[in-house]
């Protein structure tokens, strides 16, 4: 299934607001699809979720507003919380959503490998030709 950019009424649900601007959340979410697929190409179909936040950051604090204060009421926000542009972990999310990163194995063992066991050494096939010595794990 193909990535499909979420529509403007999604990023008013997202968002919880009555009403949205279409024309420029339509904007936004095509901005963050592209700065989504400077990341990963194409986007999977489950990275709306992270197209939905990109565009929601920058629909609510385009200015990157860090501070405000309106009558009694003042508001401080986290640096860098406005504008269009990808978190670590928004990055992290569409590498994960690819396929791509994390953690893996690599298995040393040749493919021919015998599986029989070399230890402990059976004493009954065990030629003593004087060179043995006891602590070495020889009788």
């Amino acid at each position: 299934m193909a990535f499909v950019t979420p529509t403007a009424e999604q990023l008013g649900l997202y968002l919880d607001l009555p009403e949205i601007n279409g024309d420029r959340a339509d904007l936004l979410l095509q901005q963050a699809v592209a700065l989504a697929e400077t990341v990963v190409r194409p986007l999977p179909d489950r990275a709306t979720a992270v197209v939905l936040s990109v565009a929601g950051r920058a629909y609510v604090n385009p200015q990157q507003v860090s501070y405000e204060t309106i009558g009694p009421m003042s508001v401080q926000r986290p640096q860098g919380s406005g504008g269009l542009y990808l978190t670590k972990a928004d990055k992290s999310a569409l590498k994960a959503l690819a396929g791509r990163g994390g953690a893996f194995t690599v298995d040393p063992t040749p493919a021919d490998a015998d599986p029989s066991p070399t230890y402990p050494v059976d004493a009954d096939l065990l030629v003593d030709d004087g060179w043995l010595e006891p602590g070495w794990g020889y009788p």
